[in-house]
């Protein structure tokens, strides 16, 4: 039995790329070949690769609360380097990938 995906479509460009189960967001997407959304640090502290989930569900490691404030948090920002989708997900990029 193989491992399990989630489907990831990123809304402003309309790219599709699958995540295994457990890994990274922007890991994996970097990894498909993908640049639907902008790459910095991977650390969770240079707030570039800022999304936003607009559905399906996710757990989300520590972010730097100078990109991520709580308000923006409980609706849906996030930092893609941070998130572990656990299943598909429809997200929307907050700046151009570089």
């Amino acid at each position: 039995m193989g491992a399990r995906t989630h489907r990831i479509r990123e809304r402003v460009s309309g790219d599709v790329f699958l995540v295994l189960d457990g890994a990274p967001l922007l890991r994996a997407m970097e990894l498909a070949g993908c640049r639907a959304i902008a790459v910095g640090c991977r650390g969770g502290g240079c707030g570039v690769c800022k999304v936003r989930i607009l559905s399906g569900d996710y757990t989300c490691g520590p972010m730097s609360r100078q990109h991520i404030a709580d308000g923006e948090q409980a609706h849906g920002f996030v930092l893609a380097c941070r998130v572990v989708p656990t299943s598909d997900l429809e997200i929307e990029r907050l700046r151009e990938p570089i």
